[in-house]
């Protein structure tokens, strides 16, 4: 899109520029019930924090990662409300995809950029929060992308469903 002469502004949680990103990464690295529960507190502070300040005008395109996806690492049902309660709230943005990578290959690309693993990234959670997700994006009528294949034919349908 860059190529077209249009701007991309790009946002990932947990952001590195704030203290609520830097303790979602840190209880994110924990164990335990109570990293869990302040996990999401300060991701969902992040993410808020992100919206207000995100140069929405300025850019032709603004992609979120992970977004409103996060509320999938909520226990159920707690995900559906909390995910149901932020789309009311939140900008809504022209495009939603969800790009579904199979566990396995979700741990071995996370592994092979990484020394350290976060409390949700065993294949049994990326299998358990992949699902929730997957069911978060079917409800919400999200594209869903198949991600296993390569990085290119990714970003071609993404591409592709944005020029529709």
């Amino acid at each position: 899109m860059t190529r077209r002469g249009e701007t991309v502004y790009n946002r990932f949680h947990p952001s590195d520029d704030c203290w609520a990103g830097e303790k979602t990464r840190r209880f994110l690295l924990a164990e335990g019930r109570s990293a869990h529960f302040a996990a999401a507190i300060f991701y969902i502070l992040d993410v808020l924090r992100s919206i207000l300040l995100t140069p929405w005008r300025l850019h032709d395109h603004v992609i979120y990662v992970r977004y409103l996806m996060g509320t999938a690492y909520l226990p159920p049902p707690l995900h559906i409300f909390a995910h149901h309660f932020f789309s009311t709230i939140l900008p809504k943005p022209r495009h939603t995809f969800f790009l579904d990578v199979d566990p396995r290959e979700a741990h071995r690309r996370i592994t092979e950029n990484r020394s350290q693993l976060e409390m949700f990234e065993s294949i049994e959670q990326l299998r358990k929060i992949g699902r929730r997700a997957v069911s978060l994006a079917q409800a919400n009528r999200w594209t869903i992308i198949d991600a296993n294949r390569p990085a290119e034919e990714v970003e071609g349908q993404i591409r592709a469903e944005v020029n529709r």
